[in-house]
């Protein structure tokens, strides 16, 4: 295949794009801002998950202390109900038992209370904890938030430029041969690269130096040749750099 110096040349520039598109996929594909978001959702999961068992813990703690309201104020009402009946009774005997009566209920009464300030601080601990984790849970909540803005920014970086480089690359595609550009192309596809600069003896595509025997042939080929890198199987671009 033929085609003249200057447009081979333009093979670079037509590379570099396609380097370039290459690099903003990489980059759309292990952005660290993503990173930073499934990290925050990670911490997200674990906190809303303690969050859950310390709100079945104080609703337990609820639970209980509402029994043991109940119970105060059953006992409390019955105290009543006793101390009017004993106040109004006319056999001593009576009286007696409902003052017996009342003596147990005030100590069953006192017990309770006593039960009851200790659950009501257990339940202000776990209201307590049950607020620290909320906090907690709600900067994380900003932390998400805060990542996933970022990653929509950058994706948005990202398509921006790749808008402005693909339009560059068709520009410039626009004007190569067809015959050399599906050359670039099919080698591009198989191989990763579809055009290498010869820099002193050097295919840039590989980072390999050609051999003798190459170089010899390269110096030998017209300026018009199209050749093909033997390291990198992209199309060698020879220019005032190569060093022939």
């Amino acid at each position: 295949m033929k085609a003249a110096p200057e447009e081979q040349a333009r093979l670079l520039d037509l590379q570099g794009l396609d380097t370039r598109l290459g690099q903003l996929a990489r980059r759309e594909a292990n952005l660290p801002e993503a990173e930073a978001v499934r990290a925050a959702k990670a911490d997200r999961e674990r906190v809303r998950g303690d969050l859950a068992s310390l709100r079945g813990t104080l609703e337990d703690a609820q639970l209980e202390l509402r029994r043991v309201e109940a119970d105060v104020e059953l006992i409390t009402a019955r105290l009543a109900q006793d101390e009017q009946r004993m106040l109004q009774a006319t056999d001593a005997k009576q009286a007696a038992a409902f003052e017996h009566e009342i003596a147990s209920l005030r100590r069953r009464r006192g017990d309770l209370e006593e039960v009851e300030l200790i659950v009501m601080e257990r339940v202000e601990e776990h209201e307590g904890a049950v607020s620290g984790v909320e906090a907690e849970l709600a900067e994380i909540e900003r932390r998400v938030e805060e990542a996933e803005a970022a990653v929509g920014e950058a994706l948005a970086e990202i398509a921006a430029e790749r808008e402005r480089v693909a339009r560059d690359r068709g520009i410039l595609a626009a004007g190569l041969s067809a015959e050399l550009l599906a050359l670039y192309e099919r080698q591009r596809e198989r191989y990763g690269f579809g055009a290498s600069l010869l820099r002193r003896g050097v295919s840039e595509a590989s980072g390999v130096a050609l051999l003798a025997d190459e170089l010899h042939a390269v110096r030998s080929a017209a300026p018009d040749d199209v050749l093909i890198c033997s390291s990198s199987n992209a199309i060698l671009v020879r220019t005032p750099e190569s060093g022939l």
